[in-house]
């Protein structure tokens, strides 16, 4: 017996055990599915709500349904009892009601019909008792045996006058039962006896299981009709989704086109229209790189040929010397000068270029104060003065004012001065270089002229591009010796002073420079 005990012990772990296990795998079935897409999703979300609200539905609808069905079946059957009491009050044989142990089978047999007649009539049991719960008599095929009683609380109510109605259930059958106690009798002096009567409602449970069976078919196309219109509904949301994620996928092919759904929600045009200034701007951005790119591949063609050009002839003049086809000490030393002097060049294309690198990745740190441009300009002439002699230039510095105070970086300033001054030197010969300070509108203008070879309208637009030299100073070996990048560099450092430069030149005439920075 034991054995057989522990068995079934064992085998009903085991089954738990499964059952668990189905129950975790239904659960993350269910989830994996409900979050896989926004069919799924709403599909479960309408289809459970549904299911519950149907569930819910159906069970106040027999809560419902069965309280007031059996209030009116128990207030119908108090009227049957009144009635009863009154055809029995109307026979005048209350008297024979009164058990006894004289009355004979005849006797009994008339009062059992006389009962049956009215249960027949009013479709219930009727059970007649005293005031002891004792059963006198009772519409039922069975005899009435001697000490069979009813419930106390019924035999209360011959005293009380009270009227009873209530549910139990049948412990042989196990059906409901619903019972109606009245006292028998006009007044509480003459009641002796009280009137039970029993109805079994199965035709209600009959018609009421119909009602729920053809509830749960109407909810079951119902359930049908809602798992069309969730699908439809889903597809109708999901759709454009689709469409855009289509279009984010042909993004990387080129097609940068979104074509908007008129019908869509209103969500989904709020999100193809988002997705369209993203496109915008993924557009304009691969286009900047694309252009970086090529920017930054043509920057490396153009350093590559301009260090190529000094590299080429230090290495030719070297290989000369130390190959010993110079002899000549004069020559030599011609050749050391000129690799002196290209070295001197790759220096400065060398400085140019990371300075100009570190303006336009804004990685250079100005130390703006306050400053006055008028001493600054004329020191810088000052010391440019011997080199402009050299050539036969007289720098004329020109002021109509004391001061010119402006916020800036001293340095930067100084170095842009001398650079566009250096410039002027370079393409003069044999003329004069006037430097100007003035302020109009509230702004400092320096004005740097030259009456040098000047700069043809073509070149004109050119002039701030990395590497470019005009036509006519290509020729000239002296302005050669420059980086073609000290006029990008004075530009950008005069935008980082929140300033702005000009240019006006005539070819044959000369260049003025026209630099404006804000007054203090």
């Amino acid at each position: 017996m034991n054995k057989y005990v522990q068995q079934g012990k064992k085998f009903g772990q085991k089954l738990i055990q499964i059952l668990v296990k189905l129950c975790l795998f239904l659960k993350y079935f269910f989830l994996k599915q409900f979050n896989k897409n926004i069919y799924t999703r709403i599909l479960f979300t309408n289809v459970l709500c549904f299911v519950i609200c149907l569930t819910s539905l159906i069970t106040l609808f027999d809560f419902a349904v069965k309280q007031v069905t059996y209030n009116q079946i128990q207030q119908e059957l108090l009227r049957k009892a009144k009635r009863a009491n009154f055809t029995l009050l109307q026979q005048n044989n209350l008297e024979l009601m009164v058990p006894s142990i004289d009355k004979d089978n005849n006797f009994i047999y008339n009062q059992q019909e006389s009962l049956k007649f009215l249960s027949d009539i009013f479709d219930a049991k009727i059970t007649v008792f005293d005031k002891e719960g004792n059963i006198v008599a009772t519409s039922a095929k069975e005899e009435v045996i001697a000490g069979s009683q009813v419930e106390k609380k019924f035999a209360k109510i011959i005293s009380s006058g009270e009227t009873i109605t209530t549910k139990t259930v049948d412990n042989e059958t196990g059906e409901l039962v619903v019972i109606a106690a009245i006292p028998m009798g006009g007044s509480k002096d003459t009641i002796e006896n009280g009137i039970l009567l029993e109805t079994n409602p199965s035709k209600l449970d009959l018609n009421i299981n119909k009602m729920r069976l053809y509830l749960i078919i109407g909810g079951i196309l119902i359930l049908l009709m809602v798992i069309f219109i969730s699908v439809y509904q889903a597809m109708h949301i999901a759709r454009p989704i689709s469409r855009l994620a289509t279009f984010m996928a042909e993004y990387d092919s080129g097609n940068y086109t979104i074509s908007e759904d008129d019908h869509a929600l209103d969500e989904v045009k709020i999100l193809t229209s988002q997705l369209s200034k993203l496109t915008e701007k993924m557009q304009k951005i691969q286009e900047e790189n694309q252009r970086v790119e090529e920017e930054r591949t043509r920057l490396f063609a153009e350093i590559s040929h301009e260090l190529r050009t000094p590299l080429t002839a230090v290495q030719g003049f070297v290989e000369a010397i130390q190959d010993g086809v110079v002899q000549d000490k004069a020559l030599q030393d011609k050749y050391l000068k000129i690799i002196y002097t290209q070295t001197i060049h790759i220096n400065r294309l060398v400085d140019d270029i990371l300075q100009l690198s570190r303006l336009e990745s804004g990685n250079i740190r100005l130390e703006k104060l306050p400053l006055d441009l008028v001493p600054l300009v004329q020191g810088v002439v000052i010391s440019m003065e011997a080199v402009a002699q050299a050539k036969n230039i007289s720098i004329i510095f020109e002021k109509d004012i004391e001061k010119a105070k402006i916020i800036g970086d001293i340095d930067r300033i100084e170095q842009v001065i001398r650079n566009l001054l250096q410039n002027a030197i370079n393409a003069t010969e044999n003329g004069e270089i006037k430097v100007r300070i003035e302020i109009l509108q509230r702004e400092v203008i320096l004005t740097i002229k030259d009456n040098g070879i000047g700069i043809s309208s073509e070149d004109l637009p050119h002039i701030w591009d990395r590497f470019y030299r005009s036509k006519n100073q290509r020729g000239n070996v002296k302005l050669q010796q420059g980086s073609g990048l000290g006029l990008v560099i004075v530009k950008q450092l005069v935008q980082l002073h929140h300033g702005k430069i000009d240019v006006e030149s005539q070819l044959g005439k000369g260049t003025v420079f026209y630099i404006r920075f804000p007054s203090l």
